[in-house]
């Protein structure tokens, strides 16, 4: 039995503990968080829209980069190109802008500028860059974004989501981009520009290849300002960038390398693919072997960072050489013997890769200041794109690069 003095802090305790509650605010947990969330838009009203080109515009959050002769065109995911004047690597100009909806990728033949408008193809002539008119429109090729049952397209829209746990809602909605960035100057034409490693458009024998996440599809570009879609070619899934050489393509999934005879450019046939762990992947080759980065990041589950350098001598039977321990490869480009390898956040590497056997002793640089996520080995610099900008190198010494340029951008890019 409980005594008086015993019983009365017990009471009071439980009283001030009634009181408390009783008095409590309410607390509300809010949790921030990135989504894609999907967008649906009348692809009749995007086309109703008329593309007129604009003054230059700063560069707000660039994805692709591409050169043709004097030109460097930097892409603005879903937004546009960004013309710019390279005849001085050291002191680029900003001319003007292409406001295109939906546009992830590009391509340029013979003065005519190939980008993707959401599911259509256009082609813009570039004889007169006073005077960018648009001069075809392919309709309903990308058809991986049509709903043929409403005739809308699908898109996303990189989301900031701010959730109390009873709903959602959107905070600074950012159109997504791909980033999905092929390298190749020395194979290029003279007519054709050349793009980087994570390119999903390419140029060979008067053709354009495009890829997406599991086709590619072939558009006949012998009248450069008149492409004419061929077919679509199916690929598998997982499907990311494109790179040609030597009346081949060469395209990266993240589940491995396939390999395409484009001897006949029309109808491409599969040679052999070559597969690896789930892992985001851009490829780059020579004459003996195709070098792949492999990386983490959203959508490469696997926890694997390396370069792997196959052995394409017989491309019907790709076999790996070696690989080596890489902290966040992206992008990647070759110029003769020597590679260099976007580390994403971490900086810049730079290799000479005429023993395969022996890339990790023979390492170059190590930029880290240079945060990078694609590059193109260009005729006058190396091009460089990062979260914080586009950079330009003299490498004529490739065991010394020297900075020339850098744009810097309004909002840099995430690195994934």
């Amino acid at each position: 039995m409980k005594t008086k003095s015993t019983l009365l802090p017990f009471l009071l305790v439980l009283f001030f503990l009634g009181l408390f509650s009783s008095c409590q605010d309410e607390i509300t947990t809010t949790y921030t968080y990135r989504t894609m969330m999907p967008v649906y838009l009348e692809m009749s009203d995007v086309r109703a829209r008329l593309i007129t080109t604009e003054p230059a515009q700063p560069l707000d959050n660039p994805g692709k980069i591409y050169i043709y002769g004097d030109y460097l065109f930097v892409n603005e995911p879903t937004k546009g190109i960004h013309i710019l004047d390279n005849t001085k690597p050291s002191n680029p100009i900003n001319l003007r802008f292409i406001p295109i909806e939906g546009n992830v990728d590009l391509a340029v033949n013979n003065n005519i500028l190939y980008a993707d408008n959401y599911v259509d193809l256009l082609a813009f002539d570039l004889s007169n860059m006073g005077d960018i008119r648009l001069i075809k429109r392919v309709e309903n090729v990308f058809t991986h974004l049509y709903r043929h049952d409403t005739g809308q397209i699908i898109t996303f829209k990189d989301s900031v989501v701010v959730t109390d746990g009873n709903g959602w809602r959107g905070e600074g909605w950012l159109m997504r981009s791909d980033m999905s960035f092929a390298a190749n100057f020395s194979a290029a034409a003279k007519s054709y520009g050349t793009g980087g490693s994570m390119a999903r458009f390419t140029l060979m024998n008067d053709h354009l290849y495009a890829v997406d996440e599991s086709t590619m599809r072939v558009f006949d570009v012998t009248k450069a300002e008149d492409p004419k879609f061929v077919k679509p070619v199916d690929l598998g899934w997982g499907i990311e960038t494109i790179f040609p050489f030597q009346n081949k393509l060469f395209i990266g999934s993240n589940r491995g390398m396939h390999i395409y005879d484009a001897s006949t450019p029309s109808s491409p046939t599969r040679m052999s693919v070559f597969e690896h762990v789930m892992a985001c992947d851009p490829v780059v080759v020579n004459e003996d072997h195709a070098f792949v980065t492999l990386r983490t990041g959203n959508t490469c589950w696997n926890g694997i960072n390396e370069l792997q350098v196959v052995d394409i001598k017989n491309p019907y039977q790709p076999k790996l050489k070696k690989a080596y321990p890489m902290l966040n490869p992206h992008g990647l480009g070759l110029a003769g013997d020597f590679l260099y390898v976007a580390e994403g956040q971490h900086g810049l590497k730079s290799f000479n890769v005429s023993d395969v056997m022996a890339i990790d002793k023979n390492q170059l640089e190590f930029l880290t200041s240079m945060k990078s996520v694609d590059l193109i080995p260009g005729p006058k610099s190396l091009i460089v794109i990062g979260p914080d900008g586009v950079c330009q190198y003299d490498y004529s010494k490739p065991n010394q690069l020297k900075k020339l340029s850098c744009i810097q951008v309004t909002n840099p890019v995430i690195i994934n």
